[in-house]
């Protein structure tokens, strides 16, 4: 199971995090968060990265052009899109960037929301599923309703995300399969500020859980 830990801004927390076995990182490419990285800052922060973790940049409706910037600068290997982005807009973009592993992430609002998710089967080549908040995109803590995602069989890989913590990240499991886990503010001090021990004891509980880290994306 892929493990992201989003909203990285200390290289060297970064590194501790990929040492206890995160295979990527999310970097917040959004100005208004308290989490948003320059791409200068991400390419730092990549450069100390093993290869094998993956660089993920998070956007929220962002142009083209900013976002192939960001992964040209940053050395991102993947594009998490976290907006109102439509397939049209997805399919350009994995046209341009075709070794770029591009993300849509869904905020489920009601299960209907689910029903949009089809549409982009053919432009991206992973799903995350976050928690809805009428005025954040994403790092709330909220946690979705799980019961509505017992039947959810995507035609794609797809990451859980929405208030995932240690603490519930059995219960999680217990009711769903996703093949990635996304945990933000689950494992923060404060955003952007990572609590390594938070991290530690969730690659611990995975551990027990037999739900073992590994990259499903070249």
């Amino acid at each position: 199971m892929r493990v992201k830990i989003c909203g990285i801004t200390q290289a060297d927390q970064a590194v501790a995090i990929a040492d206890l076995g995160a295979t990527a990182l999310g970097f917040i490419c959004v100005s208004s968060s308290p989490r948003y990285l320059e791409p200068q800052q991400i390419q730092q922060i990549s450069s100390q990265l093993p290869p094998s973790v993956h660089r993920i940049g998070v956007f929220v409706n962002a142009t083209l052009e900013q976002i192939k910037n960001t992964v040209t600068l940053g050395h991102l290997t993947g594009i998490q899109l976290h907006g109102n982005e439509d397939p049209s807009f997805c399919q350009t973009l994995s046209q341009q960037l075709p070794q770029i592993e591009l993300i849509k992430a869904f905020r489920v609002r009601t299960p209907e929301t689910l029903n949009t998710i089809h549409a982009y089967q053919n432009s991206v080549h992973t799903l995350l599923l976050d928690a809805y908040h009428p005025h954040q995109f994403g790092g709330t803590g909220q946690t979705l309703n799980w019961q509505d995602l017992i039947s959810f069989e995507p035609p794609l890989p797809w990451f859980l995300a929405g208030g995932l913590t240690p603490d519930n990240i059995q219960q999680a499991l217990e009711h769903l399969s996703p093949q990635g886990i996304d945990l933000s503010s689950g494992v923060e001090l404060k955003p952007g500020d990572k609590d390594l021990e938070k991290v530690r004891r969730l690659f611990q509980r995975l551990q027990r859980l037999g739900r073992c880290t590994f990259s499903q994306y070249p």
